[in-house]
């Protein structure tokens, strides 16, 4: 392997995570842009496989010393691993080392689950160690290699004459495209903060998760699907028999009970302080379907 490329104006990024979607996407834009990066990850071998051709640090989060170790000499440190474990990494890295977490809007969800739980313990944890950085809390992802939302719905969608949906689809939903989840981790790097911060990131609007159902279908070239009412403790009794009935799509009952909570967010402060203009919902499916290329974004600074 290869150490990775050097850059003149940044220090190295430790990225933790490297191997996940967010993770490996950050990985591509840093070598793309020459930034030098160093991937922290549970499995060599797994990295390897991906043909990045620059050397890993290997470490479980929950090994301490294993991660003190991968993390020694960060100055910047992106962690796209699950925030339930912002402590361990608070506790393994440099304590000047400027960090950018991934959190999750599910905190916000009126429904509280293990992963949201986690999720609000992390930010708790960052908040009250007065660390330099940010925690970002990206709405649905969508447009990634291997993404569990869009394209997976139209491969569902295939299947389904019609779409029986809570209230009729008339709850709220704002997809961010992975691409600008990229942008938005590579402006925070930038950025000189002066304590522990946390920051929602989405899309550019609301839309009703009819709409986005209906946008979905299209882009993926399928004819219209009708879209009907149904309650959702009959969807989630649904969901409970296709889980056990073998060759029928799996759908979470969790998530059929967070289609009738609207996830719209205010992002004004993304666009303040991160300089970033995300792209709408339906160049954000051409690139996922289409393979457009992506382009910068960032507003000229003031």
């Amino acid at each position: 392997m290869t150490p990775a490329p050097s850059a003149q104006a940044a220090p190295t990024v430790h990225v933790i995570g490297a191997t996940g979607r967010t993770g490996l996407a950050l990985c591509r834009r840093l070598r793309a842009e020459g930034i030098a990066f160093v991937p922290v990850v549970r499995s060599g071998e797994r990295w390897a496989a991906l043909g990045m051709r620059i050397e890993p640090r290997v470490a479980d989060l929950r090994d301490e010393a294993a991660l003190r170790s991968a993390l020694a000499g960060a100055t910047r440190i992106v962690s796209c691993a699950h925030a339930r474990f912002v402590p361990e990494i608070l506790a393994a890295a440099p304590p000047s080392a400027r960090l950018v977490l991934l959190g999750s809007t599910r905190k916000f969800s009126r429904w509280p689950d293990e992963h949201g739980s986690a999720v609000l313990a992390g930010e708790r944890a960052f908040l009250a160690s007065g660390r330099a950085g940010v925690m970002l809390h990206p709405t649905m992802i969508y447009g990634a290699e291997g993404e569990a939302n869009v394209q997976p719905l139209a491969a569902l969608l295939r299947r389904l004459p019609l779409v029986p949906l809570p209230k009729g689809g008339h709850a709220l939903v704002q997809p961010i495209h992975q691409d600008d989840v990229t942008r938005c981790i590579c402006a925070a790097l930038e950025r000189d903060w002066s304590g522990p911060s946390t920051l929602v990131i989405a899309g550019p609007e609301a839309m009703r998760y009819a709409d986005f159902v209906r946008a979905i279908a299209a882009a993926a070239g399928l004819r219209r699907r009708p879209i009907v009412s149904a309650p959702a403790w009959l969807l989630m009794a649904l969901a409970w028999v296709a889980a056990i009935v073998p060759g029928l799509p799996r759908v979470e009952a969790d998530a059929i009970r967070r289609l009738l909570e609207d996830k719209a967010f205010d992002i004004a402060e993304m666009r303040r302080l991160l300089r970033i203009e995300p792209i709408s919902f339906a160049a954000g499916l051409q690139r996922t379907f289409d393979g457009g290329s992506p382009r910068s974004g960032r507003t000229p600074a003031s």
